[in-house]
């Protein structure tokens, strides 16, 4: 998913930003010819994402820079240790520092959330998955850092499934549409074969739904006792999805109504990026 044209493009993009007409600061009080060593140290624990990422911001500023990752993206890490070592022109390294610890603790920030949700439920069945609620332009590194904490990936765009939700669900019935027959012409339409999921928030919708041979129906902000109930009356006939009102003090409980998978939008909207720093020592 996070290809090596969409880091360059994307860390390009942010070090032109940072420094437009150049590191006014570094070409000012820092030597041409000086050098550096910096050490990325972790301030407090959790699971790495990025380092391609991290390293991509001094490379691209200048290839000089070498960058040695001692973690690996899906590492969990405990506060004080020693992820990356970084060498090269201290100018380069002073310019490209602030974009590569934006995108590493922003990414290690999604993972380790992610696996904390994880750990709540490894006990069940249930599959922790992401949602497109992602910062624009950064969402395959965000869906990335999902995978890193042991996530799942939902849907990547619009193009990738047919998704019905309940905005759709409305305007079919505000034309006398009915659902079940809705869907079947919308399936036969399709160009090829793709995955399809509908959204209901009710119990009475669960059979319509399942009658035009949906591949996962999503049962949205419901309670407890309807999410067993709603697990009961699909009785495998399709995945089932719980979304709404997850937490990580609401989702062990969730997970234990029998659900398949649990989307949760908080995986990347409401991570908070983890404390990493970047200690630099000039040496010449």
């Amino acid at each position: 998913m996070l290809t090596r044209t969409q880091i360059d493009t994307a860390v390009t993009a942010a070090l032109v930003e940072d420094a437009p007409w150049g590191d006014a600061t570094s070409e000012a009080l820092i030597s041409a010819t000086a050098t550096a060593t910096a050490d990325l140290i972790a301030r407090e624990a959790g699971v790495f994402a990025g380092g391609e990422v991290f390293a991509a911001a001094f490379t691209l500023t200048d290839p000089r820079v070498q960058v040695t990752l001692h973690a690996a993206d899906g590492d969990a890490f405990a506060a004080g240790d020693l992820l990356a070592t970084v060498t090269g022109p201290a100018r380069a390294m002073l310019t490209a520092e602030r974009v590569a610890l934006n995108f590493t603790q922003r990414m290690t920030g999604v993972a380790t959330l992610t696996a904390r949700y994880v750990a709540e439920v490894a006990h069940t069945r249930a599959r922790i998955v992401d949602t497109r609620k992602t910062t624009p332009g950064l969402r395959a590194f965000e869906k990335h850092a999902v995978r890193c904490g042991g996530g799942h990936n939902h849907r990547y765009s619009l193009s990738d499934a047919l998704m019905a939700k309940d905005n759709h669900l409305g305007v079919l019935a505000a034309r006398g549409l009915g659902v079940t027959e809705a869907l079947r012409q919308a399936i036969a339409r399709l160009p090829h074969t793709t995955h399809v999921e509908v959204e209901v928030d009710r119990l009475d919708q669960i059979e319509p739904a399942l009658a035009a041979g949906i591949g996962t129906i999503m049962l949205d902000n419901f309670s407890l006792a309807d999410l067993r109930e709603g697990v009961a009356q699909v009785a495998g006939r399709a995945i089932v999805e719980a979304s709404g009102g997850v937490n990580l003090q609401t989702v062990r409980a969730i997970a234990e109504t029998g659900v398949d998978v649990i989307s949760v939008g908080a995986l990347t909207h409401g991570a908070r990026a983890v404390d990493l720093g970047l200690d630099l020592h000039i040496e010449a």
